[in-house]
């Protein structure tokens, strides 16, 4: 190894280390840019939804996305045109939704259209069943404030600026009674320190647990809580209760049927054992011929 080889290999170490540093700070920063103007977008999204309450919705902000410990839901909106799961992104450069598919700079933007499906049947499932069909998925493109369409999954878009008419717009679905006890029983289940269980309507439509939502919680004045009744699966039956018998004509034919059938077999078998026994055949004399 000649003169000054050791140190000139511990300055190439040295810069590839450097080089990786930088790399490593670039995808940092980027990071960090995207995650301030993501916590922008939703602050300017969550402001227009606010001042929604006065037209008769609530709002939900930042609230656990069942099933997902690590992932949230940006803002859920409850009231007279329905459910409400939106999605802000603040995108920038060039989004266009053509042919119901939404695109940034010309790439398929499909992940997050995906995602925005996916929480509104995470929460829709989490409902009653007549009450699941009002549910929607909105993306709220923050950056292109006139944007608005529908893509080929269901999901909205609507820009930041058509936002709060398009809310309005919905025609009335749910009276007031029901707008604030859905935004109670959704504000404690997604409110938690821990997501709740990922519940599905695809096998059946009554899969969710059947909490009556138009009953509402029961509040208790004494202690100043609410209490919420247990879920009960609609087909299971509560331990100590006996299945009721069926009532009415048939209920009385049917074993009256059963009866005269199982006496008709006893008397048949009763009268064959009690027939006398056939005469026995009596051998005839044989004539023996006597030859000559």
């Amino acid at each position: 190894m000649g003169a000054g080889d050791g140190a000139a290999e511990q300055a190439r170490l040295a810069a590839e280390r450097v080089a990786k540093l930088r790399l490593q700070l670039d995808h940092a920063e980027r990071a960090e840019r995207a995650w301030t103007a993501g916590a922008e977008g939703e602050a300017r999204v969550a402001r227009i939804l606010d001042e929604l309450q006065t037209q008769g919705w609530r709002v939900l902000h930042d609230v656990r996305w069942p099933g997902r410990p690590k992932a949230n839901l940006d803002h859920v909106l409850v009231g007279p045109g329905g459910v409400i799961v939106v999605d802000a992104k603040n995108w920038s450069g060039n989004v266009q939704l053509r042919d119901g598919v939404l695109r940034q700079n010309g790439f398929s933007r499909e992940r997050e259209v995906s995602g925005v499906v996916e929480q509104c049947a995470a929460v829709a499932a989490l409902l009653e069943p007549h009450h699941r069909r009002y549910v929607q998925g909105w993306l709220c493109m923050v950056g292109q404030p006139a944007m608005h369409g529908m893509t080929a999954s269901g999901a909205k878009i609507q820009g930041l600026d058509t936002l709060g008419d398009a809310v309005c717009a919905l025609p009335a679905v749910l009276d007031s009674v029901t707008v604030e006890v859905i935004h109670e029983y959704l504000k404690e289940l997604l409110s938690g320190r821990t997501s709740p269980p990922l519940l599905t309507t695809r096998n059946a439509p009554s899969s969710a647990p059947d909490f009556s939502l138009t009953a509402g919680p029961a509040t208790s004045l004494a202690h100043g809580r609410s209490e919420r009744q247990i879920p009960v699966h609609p087909f299971t039956r509560p331990r100590g209760t006996n299945r009721k018998r069926p009532t009415g004509c048939l209920g009385m034919l049917l074993p009256l049927v059963v009866t005269v059938f199982l006496l008709g077999i006893f008397f048949n078998v009763l009268s064959q054992l009690q027939q006398p026994a056939p005469p026995v055949p009596r051998p005839t004399p044989s004539v023996a011929k006597i030859a000559p």
